[in-house]
């Protein structure tokens, strides 16, 4: 599964397969920690991950929804500015 950013311990990676599916998504990884994040509501859908994490990764994500978005429509998977 490709990284698009890295912050704070947070990893953010996105994929296509055959098993990915809508809504648009991205999964976030925190230590231990797993989830699957909408990228339209910024609401975590799967996974348990800590608000704080949770709080940066929102933050970083309603900065970069277009690139996001355009990253899940394209599938084309580059790198994204960590937030700082």
């Amino acid at each position: 599964m490709p990284e698009i950013a890295r912050f704070y311990g947070i990893i953010i990676k996105m994929y296509f397969n055959g098993n990915e599916h809508n809504p648009p998504h991205f999964h976030v990884i925190y230590g231990e920690y797993a989830g699957i994040m909408d990228i339209d509501t910024l609401e975590l859908t799967e996974g348990d991950i800590p608000k704080r994490a949770i709080s940066m990764v929102k933050e970083w994500a309603g900065n970069h929804k277009a690139e996001l978005m355009n990253m899940w429509n394209t599938q084309h998977i580059k790198k994204i500015q960590p937030l700082k």
